[in-house]
């Protein structure tokens, strides 16, 4: 997972291919061609609609651009969003980017599907 200063993020240029959009949208109604990138919005980090946003996007529509996760971002939740397909994270200001990195490789492998591996540890060993 990329992770993303706060200002570097605020300061990138709009563009075409790019939806920003809110943690209570439906996903299933977007039109999805021709985004290359779409931003979640984390509003508080104990809202966790983003990450069922994410999951639907990229395994029922199969969205496979870039979801990046925005708002309220802590490093506790890096992983999980990393997990429901999330490609890259805007880390809220006060957060630490060099202790992100090691929460990311905390765990070498999961034994439950997620929203890249869609086979569960034990199916894959057979």
């Amino acid at each position: 997972m990329k992770l993303i200063a706060h200002h570097l993020h605020a300061a990138e240029p709009q563009s075409s291919g790019r939806l920003s959009i809110a943690n209570d949208v439906d996903p299933r109604g977007l039109a999805l061609s021709g985004l290359t990138r779409i931003d979640l919005c984390f509003p508080k980090f104990t809202d966790g609609r983003a990450y069922s946003q994410a999951y639907l996007l990229r395994r029922r529509l199969g969205f496979v651009g870039e979801l990046r996760a925005t708002g309220d971002v802590l490093l506790d939740q890096l992983l999980l969003m990393q997990r429901n397909g999330f490609d890259s994270a805007v880390l809220r200001s006060d957060q630490d980017s060099g202790a992100a990195s090691g929460q990311l490789g905390y765990f070498p492998d999961f034994y439950q599907a997620d929203a890249r591996g869609c086979m569960p540890r034990f199916a894959l060993q057979a």
